[in-house]
């Protein structure tokens, strides 16, 4: 069997699709960061053991789990509250959990992003992968930007055929850009530290999509113009255009974020640039 972890935050709404669909596991933990709705009771009732530590971040939420929930089995699953699992992808885990000898000690998978009632196939980036399952003395993350990567080199990350079902704005718009004004700042933080580092264009030909899209991500960084690039890209490079007006409007929602990204990062140069021209003041009166 599979050991489950999902994160939430006031996720009372979303909670009860994400433990229907692993209802086929028997340890589930809900790690929850404090919420004042009735996610800790929805937990309970539906028999998941609960919980609490202050969010951090998407990392330090993730490895506190593998390090203090106590899990029954030896493969570990995370979700988020929003995120459902296929019956497919459900027999696909249990299949590798049940191998005696898996080649790989975890394992990324893909989401398919929800809007508007559509998978967005195309505007939504799919497969964009992330390492959420895996053996429990093996799985373990870093922080990344907002989000989070694996600590395995990537020949010991296997693949999963089937994806996740991502519904990321079952609460609506306005939650979305809430969220994506506080990323945008550790986002921007990245980039900034992402410029500074040499750009090796060889990523941007591997055969691996993920090193494809971290490659063009790190490029995108020293271009100018970003959110309408992104639009771009997602819009009309991405095929966008082709998940209709869902996708054209998730596709001016990223090049939204971008803005945000771009002005956090303005904000951060000036912020060093005072930092730099104080240093140099003080540098000055002492000599």
């Amino acid at each position: 069997m599979i050991s489950v972890v999902i994160l939430t935050l006031n996720e009372a709404d979303n909670l009860p699709r994400c433990l229907a669909s692993v209802a086929w596991s028997d340890d589930v933990v809900v790690l929850d960061s404090g919420s004042t709705d009735a996610t800790v009771e929805v937990a309970q009732a539906h028999g998941a053991r609960v919980l609490t530590r202050a969010f951090d971040s998407f990392a330090g939420q993730r490895n506190y789990a593998m390090e203090q929930a106590g899990f029954r089995y030896p493969w570990v699953l995370h979700l988020d509250a929003d995120e459902v699992v296929t019956p497919a992808l459900r027999d696909e885990l249990l299949a590798i959990a049940g191998t005696a000898a898996s080649p790989f000690p975890v394992y990324r998978v893909a989401s398919k992003i929800i809007f508007m009632g559509r998978w967005l196939k195309h505007a939504g980036m799919y497969p964009a992968y992330q390492v959420r399952f895996g053996r429990s003395d093996a799985l373990r993350f870093i922080d990344h930007g907002h989000g989070q990567r694996e600590v395995q080199p990537p020949e010991q990350v296997g693949t999963l055929r089937n994806p996740l079902e991502h519904y990321n704005f079952s609460k609506g718009v306005n939650d979305w850009f809430a969220r994506h004004l506080r990323y945008a700042e550790r986002e921007a933080r990245l980039m900034l530290a992402e410029r500074e580092q040499p750009l090796r264009l060889v990523g941007l030909f591997s055969t691996d999509a993920t090193e494809r899209r971290r490659s063009l991500k790190r490029l995108a960084a020293r271009l100018p113009l970003r959110p309408w690039l992104r639009f771009f890209y997602a819009g009309v490079l991405r095929g966008g255009f082709l998940d209709g007006i869902a996708g054209l409007r998730y596709a001016r929602m990223l090049a939204i974020y971008q803005h945000f990204i771009d002005l956090n990062q303005l904000e951060l140069r000036a912020a060093q640039g005072q930092g730099a021209s104080s240093s140099s003041t003080e540098e000055n009166k002492t000599t």
